[in-house]
């Protein structure tokens, strides 16, 4: 743990040196013990100068999701106020899912270098390789009824673009429900899960997962989705640290906590904004069938409005349909 947060102040300090006597001190362990620290970082590949009667500096860093790299720019934070940080895990929802059904305290954010089993609605696999993306997920437990949370997807969504913006400049799409799109591709995966109280049907948590697509080159992508995913770095030109992103996807994802339910008008709205979906002839695609029809809007229940090839009108909620463009993916 002297790792984590020796680490934590060296990213507080901003490139400036801060001296072992210093950091002995905040921490409460001994300066070779911040020596120590500081020797198994340079071991793992951080680029850390010493000067005498100065101290230590970071200067560079590999791109690792780990608590040190958080833990400075999420203080103060309800989400990300506990941190899990894997190199490898089925599922981030699924651990999440663990953590709360051993009682852990809403806040808690669980990050995975790789996802074994990775999911996505109605039973996808979402590709999780290792090293390429930002796979993490939040427990969270509103003292609301199940009924007040089936918006809560869209409301991610929104976090999630604000996050996105925030790190790197350019503020992405949604594909109604939740999936984020960038250059017409599939940039980010988004899945709400929920555990219900079995004799009173009460929420107990709330676990919103997110994958996000940031480093993959074309050939890390499956053949069976390589045509209509994309990653940041190639929307970009150049690779993303992915625990900047992290950083600034919790930090956006702790404010809308905040809002939420309550400030319902200013996330309609973004979402209203940030959706494409609306304005296009879509395929409604459930287990049974397909069929056409044209997206109209979206409701105030962050719904969509299709018109169907009969004239007549119909509110569509997340967990009814899949909806895909008539001519490729979005």
């Amino acid at each position: 743990m002297s790792r984590e947060s020796v680490l934590s102040l060296l990213r507080e300090s901003s490139g400036e040196y801060l001296s072992g006597e210093a950091m002995s001190r905040r921490l409460g362990i001994s300066r070779a013990g911040v020596w120590k620290a500081i020797e198994a970082l340079r071991q793992e590949g951080y680029g850390i100068e010493s000067a005498p009667n100065r101290g230590y500096r970071l200067r560079s860093a590999p791109d690792r999701l780990r608590e040190g790299e958080l833990s400075g720019p999420l203080a103060g934070c309800l989400v990300g106020s506990r941190l899990i940080c894997l190199d490898t895990v089925d599922s981030t929802n699924t651990e999440c899912k663990r953590q709360a059904m051993s009682g852990a305290a809403e806040g808690l954010v669980v990050i995975a270098d790789e996802q074994t089993g990775g999911r996505g609605r109605l039973g996808r696999t979402f590709q999780s390789p290792k090293g390429c993306g930002l796979y993490l997920s939040a427990l969270l437990r509103p003292q609301l009824d199940p009924v007040q949370v089936t918006d809560f997807t869209a409301w991610v969504a929104v976090a999630v673009c604000d996050g996105i913006e925030a790190a790197c400049g350019v503020r992405p799409q949604i594909k109604w429900t939740n999936d984020i799109i960038l250059g017409g591709r599939k940039l980010v995966g988004i899945l709400t899960e929920l555990g219900l109280e079995s004799e009173s049907n009460a929420l107990e948590y709330l676990v919103p997962g997110i994958g996000i697509n940031v480093n993959h080159r074309l050939e890390d992508f499956g053949p069976d989705i390589r045509d209509m995913a994309t990653s940041l770095a190639r929307e970009l030109g150049h690779p993303v640290r992915r625990a900047e992103l992290a950083a600034q996807v919790i930090l956006a994802m702790d404010r809308m906590y905040a809002d939420f339910p309550e400030n319902k008008e200013e996330y309609l709205a973004k979402y209203r904004a940030d959706c494409l979906t609306p304005g296009n002839q879509v395929q409604l695609i459930t287990p049974a069938a397909r069929q056409e029809a044209y997206a109209v809007e979206i409701d105030d229940q962050f719904r969509l409005v299709v018109e169907l090839p009969d004239g007549s009108r119909k509110a569509l909620s997340a967990g009814e349909v899949s909806v895909r463009g008539m001519y490729g993916y979005v």
